[in-house]
């Protein structure tokens, strides 16, 4: 897609967001409600759809139970491959709307059409069966939600270089997989929705399609209210062309990104272990087969924190930092999925302790990919070239590949434990001690629920709070070295200095990319009134109406509308003044308290703070230099390479 802008370039497709500061608008449309439909759909697949094939198919048994194990790591290379593809894709895509907005957009009908396949598998013939969970898995994971996911994380990233701005953002696209994952799925789900289809295959096919068609318009809604704004710095630009190996180079030798990406695979490995199993440990080991209650307590008190961390994860970030709440979160973490383990078949210790595990939670869920931003700043600086679509796409196989692995580790170990699916027959039978219930579906017929073996018991024990208990120190360990917030400013300072020396050495004059993104949405808006009126002329000549008074209207509410927006800046400003002034107040209360001793100790502590931060970024600016003139040079030698390949063959790229 390397259209020098032209691409998707009507004002059609424009975004609607036209602030370079991010916008109300922006956060509760583009990133909060926009990614719910396609993040919903995805949590109900995460959680149910192994139900669905082991349940509802009765995939379980294909193969000698091989078919559910083999199957999903074999979809997964695939799904791993294409988002390696994808992220190359996306680096290289050069439209008007951006290098990954564009994608948004395509993936809006391919998650729908493809989420609809998943469900509606034919009856009878157990070979089309097969083919078709496997096209219809790969089609959906591999293609249409690899395009959605890749794009949709390279949002937070590529909105602002603005860090404070784009912590926000990432809050608020947290907070909408929050909202999917922990209060629908793992609320209402359970308590209203799974208990209503049983294991009637067609009621499953009408919720989930309904389910896949609610994402169409919502991811639509995220791409209109989206903003690219650090990928417009380079609008209008002849961009170097990287080459792929240089980019990988790149990420998978910097230590913060594999600190980074090591985490984030063990994170992933254990917490989607936890997904998978949680209606089956729900099911056998705390409650009983889809009562309606036992997994809904477990997701309401698990989740109450994530709530109220919408309010109190960033200003602790803020104020001590991302990554140490991230660490100290993370102890709380294993914590409490360690109480859960002591006793998991008592309600109430499960309860407090998946509370306590959640409350550890919070930052990782909430602050990760803002951490995640700063990196490639930092990769930014490092190397003199940018990883985006790479370094997302190392992030995406991470996510893929663990899927694929946790459900072949899931089904293996309950197929290897014993496990004994639900059976549907049409005539009501006699309940016997094997049986844990016997449940009456909505279309007349009865689900035969067995008792699980202690081995299957004890499988789904480890997997739901086991592992979690050992991944929650892991993960506070691999993050401790993971500072790289603390220069990221510092480095943002050098990239805009090499924007401007390169721009001054071609000759060009030096426009801050904020007001030249401002002056071109100037001209923007004034083509649009232009437009605006042209149309306004003939609709009111085909009316029959007056078109200088329908223009005044249209003025007066323009006007209107700029003063409302002045007026919303200027509070902005004042409420931020005395915020400001009320912090400065505090600080010189506390000051005034102290003895001159005590002032002479924090000044020298401050200074000695200072003095040891400034070593240490010597030392990286030092050793960042020398890799960023290795990494010039290796481009300035792909170039020099690449123009005598053009000289010498005018047709090759």
């Amino acid at each position: 897609m390397n259209t020098s802008g032209k691409m998707l370039s009507g004002r059609f497709w424009n975004s609607k967001v036209r602030s370079q500061n991010v916008s109300n608008k922006e956060k509760w449309l583009g990133y909060l409600l926009g990614p719910c439909g396609a993040l919903l759909f995805n949590a109900v697949m995460a959680t149910y759809l192994n139900v669905y094939y082991t349940d509802v198919l009765g995939l379980g048994t294909v193969w000698g139970g091989m078919f559910l194990v083999v199957f999903p790591i074999v979809s997964k290379i695939i799904d791993a491959i294409t988002n390696v593809i994808m992220g190359a894709v996306i680096d290289r895509t050069r439209t008007g709307q951006g290098k990954a907005r564009p994608w948004l957009l395509l993936s809006a009908p391919l998650v729908a059409v493809t989420g609809v396949l998943l469900f509606v598998v034919p009856s009878g013939n157990e070979a089309l069966q097969i083919v078709w969970v496997m096209l219809s898995y790969n089609l959906y994971y591999s293609v249409a939600y690899t395009i959605y996911n890749m794009s949709h994380n390279l949002m937070v990233p590529l909105s602002t270089r603005n860090t404070s701005q784009r912590g926000v953002l990432a809050v608020f696209n947290n907070i909408s997989t929050i909202m999917m994952s922990g209060i629908v799925v793992a609320l209402i789900f359970p308590m209203a929705i799974i208990p209503s289809l049983g294991t009637s295959k067609n009621l499953w096919i009408i919720c989930m399609c309904v389910l896949s068609c609610i994402s169409l318009p919502l991811v639509l809604l995220e791409y209109y209210f989206t903003k690219e704004r650090v990928t417009a710095e380079t609008n209008g630009k002849e961009e170097k062309k990287v080459p792929f190996i240089l980019q990988l180079k790149a990420i998978f030798t910097d230590k913060y990104m594999l600190l980074l990406l090591g985490y984030f695979l063990l994170y992933t490995l254990t917490s989607q272990l936890k997904n998978v199993s949680l209606p089956y440990y729900c099911n056998y080991v705390l409650g009983e087969y889809a009562d309606g209650i036992t997994q809904t307590l477990v997701s309401v008190l698990g989740g109450i924190p994530m709530g109220i961390g919408i309010f109190a994860v960033w200003p602790l970030a803020k104020k001590f930092g991302k990554k140490n709440i991230t660490v100290i979160g993370f102890l709380l973490y294993a914590l409490g999925s360690g109480i859960c383990w002591i006793a998991p078949t008592n309600m109430y210790v499960v309860l407090v302790g998946q509370f306590i595990k959640n409350i550890g939670g919070l930052p990782c869920a909430y602050v990760f990919m803002a951490l995640f931003a700063d990196t490639l700043d930092h990769l930014e600086w490092k190397n003199g070239f940018r990883c985006d679509g790479v370094a997302m796409s190392a992030y995406s196989v991470i996510i893929t590949a663990a899927a694929g692995i946790v459900t072949g580790i899931f089904n293996g170990g309950i197929s290897a434990a014993g496990y004994l699916a639900p059976e549907t027959v049409n005539a009501m039978p006699e309940l016997t001690d094997a049986m844990q219930k016997i449940m009456e579906n909505p279309d007349g017929t009865f689900s035969i629920i067995f008792n699980q073996p202690e081995s299957v018991v004890t499988a789904f024990v480890l997997f739901f709070v086991g592992l979690e208990t050992i991944g929650g120190i892991a993960y506070a360990l691999m993050l401790m070295p993971v500072t790289v917030e603390n220069t990221v400013g510092r480095k943002q300072l050098v990239i805009r200095m090499r924007q401007k020396a390169a721009c001054e050495a071609r000759g060009e004059e030096w426009i801050e990319p904020e007001i030249r993104a401002a002056k071109e949405q100037k001209e923007q808006d004034e083509e649009a009134e232009e437009y605006f009126r042209k149309e306004l002329k003939e609709r009111c000549e085909k009316k029959g109406l007056d078109y200088e008074a329908e223009l005044q209207k249209h003025i007066d509410a323009m006007q209107a509308k700029a003063e409302k927006q002045a007026e919303n800046e200027k509070k902005a400003a004042e409420k931020a003044a005395a915020k400001a002034e009320k912090a400065r107040l505090k600080r010189e209360a506390k000051i005034a308290e102290m003895t001159p001793e005590q002032l002479a100790e924090k000044d020298a502590r401050q200074k000695a703070r200072e003095q040891k931060a400034e070593e240490k970024w010597a030392e990286e600016s030092a050793a960042g230099e020398v890799i960023y003139n290795a990494m010039q040079a290796a481009l300035a030698e792909y170039e020099e390479k690449h123009a005598a390949s053009k000289k010498s063959d005018p047709k090759a790229e």
